[in-house]
């Protein structure tokens, strides 16, 4: 069956203007200015966008689909954010990772909760390993988990700089990258090693020394959380012009707190005129959000939330932005690093995955997979258990 889809003005992530789009089963089967004569195909709907903007599905590369937290205790455990969480927020296509707690929570509940979603009608794949060297597995290899487990595609978020983190030597951490690194040229699969950044001093210096000291390829080395502070931004600005690819968490910020928005990292990278493909924004939605003490005790927690990406995406619309700048970011770039085939842009072909914007640049309507998860404002699916 086919749906069609009129008057929307498009970003594949790139503004091509109002064009009319086919869908047929899960993907893009056509897209043109001029609209066509459809008697001869079964339509099964057709929704007019009214010339708002439809843009691609975000990717969100590092999300806690097994919930996060446990840093104060039991009772600390963030619960699993389900379906509607992400989609009726604009993320068709996430990718599952663990966190402090890989050990309540391990690789066997982070492949579940992944088939899951996937069940349940969008796109997911997860990361193997969580905070800890060595990192923890379903087969007890990294390189054997990447290989053969197909929702599997790199390492993450292995942490650094960090005093939650098992204080990884230089050796374990190549050890970790070349594992990805190889299991990704044997797969097609991403195979990087997605590194969780702290506040500690050392900040990327063992990133760089594995840059120096191995033939590693930059693309493998994965910071995310670059904006938490000033000197760990500008280390990474550092590391993307040698090739790597950094990642700036959507949360939020209050006035005196160390870190950026995802916005104003965002807006001071392409303002330096670095690589506008080496930069990704994720939500870490599902992950715990600490504020902790010198000695490392927990004095306030929040959550985080797949909805910080539309929040960000409208900050830098606020400050002067296009749709066409702002977009790969969240898109594009993070499908490209990926090697998520089809995700990510809105050409013929690729997977029917897409957001329509309201005038406030929310989510009015939301197709994954090429079926309606929100629609006019509405939310249509939600998960199994969800009310």
């Amino acid at each position: 069956m086919f749906k069609l889809i009129k008057n929307a003005d498009l970003y594949t992530p790139d503004a091509i203007g109002v064009r009319h789009l086919l869908v047929a089963g899960d993907r893009i089967a056509w897209i043109g200015k001029a609209y066509p004569d459809f008697a001869d195909l079964p339509l099964e709907d057709v929704f007019d966008a009214e010339g708002r903007p439809v843009v691609p599905g975000f990717v969100d590369g590092h999300a806690h689909t097994t919930g996060g937290g446990g840093e104060a205790g039991y009772a600390s455990r963030v619960p699993a954010p389900m379906l509607s969480m992400f989609v009726a927020n604009g993320v068709t296509t996430v990718v599952g990772l663990l966190g402090t707690d890989d050990t309540t929570r391990d690789t066997a509940q982070l492949l579940a909760a992944t088939r899951g979603l996937r069940a349940e009608g969008m796109s997911a794949f997860c990361y193997t390993g969580g905070y800890r060297v060595p990192p923890v597995t379903f087969t007890g290899d990294v390189r054997k988990d990447i290989v053969n487990l197909d929702p599997v595609i790199a390492v993450g978020e292995l942490a650094i700089s960090d005093h939650r983190s098992s204080q990884p030597t230089l050796d374990e951490l190549m050890r970790v990258a070349s594992d990805a690194h190889v299991a990704g040229l044997m797969t097609g699969k991403a195979g990087i090693v997605h590194l969780h950044l702290g506040d500690g001093e050392r900040g990327l210096s063992m990133v760089r020394d594995a840059l120096d000291k191995s033939e590693l390829p930059a693309r493998v080395f994965n910071p995310t959380h670059c904006n938490r502070n000033d000197p760990l931004f500008d280390e990474a600005l550092a590391l993307s012009e040698l090739g790597c690819t950094i990642d700036l968490t959507a949360f939020p910020v209050a006035e005196g707190e160390p870190g950026m928005t995802a916005s104003d990292g965002l807006q001071r990278y392409l303002e330096k005129g670095l690589a506008p493909d080496r930069i990704t924004i994720s939500s870490d939605g599902g992950g715990c959000l600490p504020v902790f003490d010198e000695q490392g005790e927990i004095l306030s927690a929040d959550t985080a939330s797949p909805a910080s990406l539309l929040v960000a995406l409208r900050a830098l619309i606020d400050a002067g932005l296009s749709l066409e700048q702002s977009l790969p970011a969240f898109t594009k770039n993070p499908a490209t690093l990926l090697r998520l085939s089809g995700k990510g842009s809105l050409t013929v072909g690729s997977d029917a995955d897409l957001i329509v914007l309201d005038q406030n640049y929310k989510a009015d309507s939301v197709m994954a997979r090429g079926q309606w998860h929100r629609r006019g404002g509405d939310t249509l699916k939600r998960g199994t258990f969800e009310k």
